[in-house]
């Protein structure tokens, strides 16, 4: 037997390390608002907080060794990110944050030499943000409807076409952009390219900032709305093969998908904590809140959903270690991407409600995690379209029965049974006649 549930000492011990770090120097400074955004901020603020990391050995922990990493593997990356996913700040500070882990990671596969050159390694080492810009105001993430096109003119691509929700494309260096390429090819699946296309190239153009959640003003988020006017790239502007960006998405959002689902376990578990604090600290006429059965009630059901996503999510990871391969566990990633947006969106909910008006305001963070559940049922594609691939994958291992009655019918079952124990159930009979027969033989037999 090779079950295990128990963290080996060592890495523990950088597992502590990390608690320790949040609490004392990552969190405070993730109240300090836009002051640690800015250029000067970053230098004064995050910084210091990367290299302490980097001392640690654990800088950007989802690369290879080969990339600067430490090739831990997803099982090591859930247990860390579960302490990460509680402060927004976190992923930054420790070298894993959204988009540019994604986009660092197809670069690394499918980048030239060049293109590693160029992006790789300033992403790596936070010098730069990119942005993933792929799902179209039109069709959303399905890529049989993008409408953007890439037109091979002599030697260089030109792109026309709208974009929507393109993370932090106002903070970016460079987009890794998706245009259709080859609209006429027989496979739906090889129409499209992925293109790196610097920001400042002429016709790149953000039309607004969109931001997530209610209120601020529009034109003040962080997902850009973009537009590209005969934008003008050269020919090794292509990351990988023509007409492979399918192929490409699938190796970086199942990566993404995978790494949301730790980081919101860690989010899921803050939300616990805040709403069992508070159950033992606020009292009414009858006493403290967690003495009321229905408190009881919310907060056990929210102990057991978060253990139960738990499990699925390192059980998730434990199998990708084991296959290295993120298509041999379709199944189970997409599971654990079905599971998300509930479990969150249910202790989030009532964490806010057990605090009453304050848990509504934004004083609280749970506005802000109940909006986040939200967001992590679209991306990364549609809750929906999860359901599909997983029931897909559980109904091939599946045959039909053709049968009127069918294989399992009850008494089918017991006429096979008689067959299959024929000779047992008459030597049965013959010995409990030689006992004698009466009513009593009859029922025990």
């Amino acid at each position: 037997m090779a079950w295990d549930f128990e963290t080996d000492p060592e890495f523990q011990k950088k597992l502590d390390w990390i608690e320790d770090f949040m609490r004392e120097e990552v969190e405070p400074i993730s109240h300090l608002g836009m002051a640690v955004h800015g250029s000067v901020g970053r230098e004064k603020f995050i910084k210091p907080l990367q290299q302490k990391v980097k001392d640690q050995g654990l800088w950007a922990c989802h690369l290879g060794p080969e990339l600067g990493g430490q090739g831990y593997g997803q099982l090591k990356l859930g247990l860390m990110n579960e302490k990460l996913g509680r402060n927004n700040l976190a992923p930054t500070v420790f070298g894993c944050q959204a988009p540019d882990t994604g986009n660092a990671e197809i670069i690394a596969h499918y980048g030239t030499d060049k293109q590693k050159e160029q992006y790789l390694w300033p992403l790596l080492n936070g010098e730069i943000r990119s942005a993933f810009s792929m799902s179209e105001p039109t069709g959303g993430s399905d890529p049989l409807t993008f409408k953007t096109r890439a037109v091979l003119d002599g030697n260089e691509w030109v792109i026309n076409g709208e974009k929507w929700y393109s993370t932090n494309a106002r903070y970016a260096k460079v987009l890794v952009v998706y245009a259709i390429t080859d609209p006429d090819a027989k496979d739906p699946y090889k129409r499209t390219s992925i293109f790196l296309v610097p920001t400042d190239t002429p016709g790149v153009e953000i039309v607004r900032n969109v931001a997530v959640g209610g209120g601020g003003e529009i034109g003040g988020g962080n997902e850009g709305y973009m537009r590209y006017t005969n934008v003008r790239v050269p020919y090794d502007a292509l990351l990988g093969e023509r007409g492979a960006a399918f192929i490409i998405a699938q190796v970086r959002l199942g990566g993404g998908r995978v790494h949301h689902a730790m980081r919101t376990v860690g989010a899921c578990k803050h939300a616990l904590d805040l709403m069992c604090k508070r159950a033992v600290s606020r009292t009414t006429r009858e006493g403290r809140l967690a003495d009321l059965q229905m408190v009881q009630a919310d907060i056990a059901d929210s102990w057991i959903a978060l253990e139960q996503f738990r499990l699925l999510v390192l059980r998730t990871a434990w199998l990708i270690d084991k296959h290295k391969d993120y298509n041999l566990v379709r199944k189970d990633i997409a599971a654990i991407k079905v599971a998300m947006p509930k479990v969150y969106n249910d202790i989030a909910t009532k964490a806010a409600h057990l605090h009453g008006a304050l848990g509504v305001s934004n004083e609280m963070p749970f506005m802000h995690m109940v909006t986040s559940s939200l967001v992590m049922g679209i991306a990364d594609g549609p809750t929906e379209v999860h359901k599909v691939t997983v029931a897909k994958q559980v109904l091939k291992d599946y045959r039909p029965d053709n049968d009127l009655f069918p294989n399992y019918h009850i008494p089918r079952l017991r006429e096979d049974a008689q067959a299959k124990y024929a000779d047992e159930l008459a030597e049965l009979k013959e010995e409990y006649a030689k006992r004698g027969v009466g009513r009593g033989a009859k029922a025990e037999a």
